[in-house]
């Protein structure tokens, strides 16, 4: 049984910063892409970054030089590091592992920056 939990999120303030977490199971992980989507209210779920089976990092336009993706193949983990958060950033943050056709979601967790 496949599983992607994600953690980390919560309220924080504009310019604060924030760590998810996302840890697989029933995954061959280390030959997985892994990538975190957001989705905000009213919007269509957007890319945030992606990271390669062999550590390659890809960045949203609106996220490049704040954020910064990282696995952790022996803790069957992947990261996102958030700094400088604003307004824009709210929403809820999903894992996902792809390999070839197969393709798995975590459920998600929610990212609330406030002023």
């Amino acid at each position: 049984q496949v599983q992607l939990v994600e953690s980390g999120g919560g309220l924080v303030q504009a310019g604060g910063s924030l760590r998810l977490s996302c840890a697989a199971s029933g995954i061959m992980f280390s030959a997985y892409a892994m990538s975190w989507y957001r989705q905000a209210p009213g919007k269509e779920r957007e890319l945030v970054a992606s990271i390669s089976s062999g550590s390659r990092p890809n960045y949203g336009d609106s996220v490049t030089g704040r954020f910064t993706i990282s696995r952790d193949n022996a803790k069957n983990t992947v990261y996102l590091q958030m700094i400088s958060l604003n307004s824009e950033d709210t929403g809820v943050y999903s894992c996902n592992a792809r390999y070839n056709t197969l393709n798995y979601w975590g459920q998600g967790t929610q990212v609330t920056v406030s002023y």
